[in-house]
């Protein structure tokens, strides 16, 4: 990784999700955990040590798991109900649309090991559909944060919300972005640097590699704004015209597939109301093969260097 995080110290934000979790519920007795035999890799340990009787393990039935959340809910719980993201969001998709979004109920979906972190096993365990999946659902906000910070501040806001959600969490370390008193609002872009020659939109373990690129195209004598969109639903679209206003055109760098994700809420915004020259990065509608999640993120164009690679020839196109 490129200056400036190549020295950082990079944080897993399912530790972020799990401190702020059991702090929670602490407080409110009503905060429980439910999994899919995804205690060791949900982080939970520590949750079910706090409040064995507040965590529901179904086993390897992620449909039930759903159904097991939307029916605590129902009973004035607030469940957190967290899983590999491939796995909740593909298996137990029929549930997330008629138990969660249908019914409006208070379930907290969480994502664990996102996009292509668990890159070693393969396109089975590449949860690179997720964002286009659950966006197209009523009713339920996408959210894919930026770093522990966020991640921390994300968990905060779902336990207040009432209403179901999506926390789209990897298990890829991450280096510190926002400020350690960052309050998260739906909806709300962070402007992570500023520029006037393009705007480069990214969230989760994309973000920071953003910023290194914009880092990168500084040295070339090309200016990037940065925003981080963390809320894929609901989307930003007041500092996505900005962007487009102010820049000429964007960049979006997504863990997804470049059908239905981030780009696309991006482009749906642009082409309706300030239609602007734009690239797409992302997993380019294939399965994504085997390899550790950095490599592939790489191999599709999304290294820092290549990020300000595509945003030196989408500059180019500005006319």
């Amino acid at each position: 990784m490129n200056a400036p995080f190549e020295t950082a110290k990079l944080h897993d934000c399912r530790d972020a999700f799990v401190g702020m979790l059991e702090a929670l519920g602490a407080e409110n007795t009503d905060i429980v955990a439910v999994c899919n035999d995804s205690v060791g890799s949900s982080k939970l340990g520590g949750f079910r040590e706090k409040f064995p009787d507040r965590l529901v393990n179904v086993g390897i039935a992620e449909q039930n798991m759903v159904g097991v959340g939307a029916g605590l809910a129902n009973g004035g719980k607030i469940p957190f109900v967290c899983a590999a993201s491939p796995f909740l969001t593909g298996r137990a998709l029929e549930q997330i649309k008629a138990d969660v979004a249908y019914s409006e109920t208070n379930v907290k979906l969480v994502g664990i090991s996102s996009g292509m972190a668990y890159g070693e096993l393969g396109a089975t365990h590449h949860s690179i559909e997720d964002f286009a999946w659950i966006r197209a659902l009523p009713n339920v906000p996408v959210i894919a944060p930026a770093d522990r910070i966020e991640t921390a501040a994300a968990v905060k806001w779902a336990a207040e919300y009432e209403g179901g959600c999506f926390l789209r969490l990897s298990r890829v370390g991450v280096p510190d972005l926002l400020p350690e008193d960052h309050v998260f609002e739906p909806g709300k872009a962070n402007r992570l640097r500023d520029g006037s020659d393009l705007t480069i939109i990214a969230n989760g373990v994309l973000t920071h590699r953003a910023v290194a690129a914009a880092a990168i195209l500084d040295t070339q004598g090309v200016s990037a704004r940065v925003l981080n969109m963390a809320t894929v639903r609901p989307i930003d679209a007041d500092a996505i015209l900005e962007a487009a206003q102010d820049t000429g055109a964007i960049l979006t760098c997504e863990e997804h597939t470049v059908f239905g994700g981030l780009g696309s809420a991006v482009a749906e915004v642009v082409v309706d109301h300030h239609p602007v020259p734009m690239t797409r990065l992302g997993v380019p509608g294939i399965f994504a093969p085997t390899g550790s999640a950095n490599f592939l993120l790489d191999e599709f164009g999304m290294s820092p260097e290549g990020i300000a690679k595509s945003a030196a020839a989408l500059i180019k196109r500005k006319g």
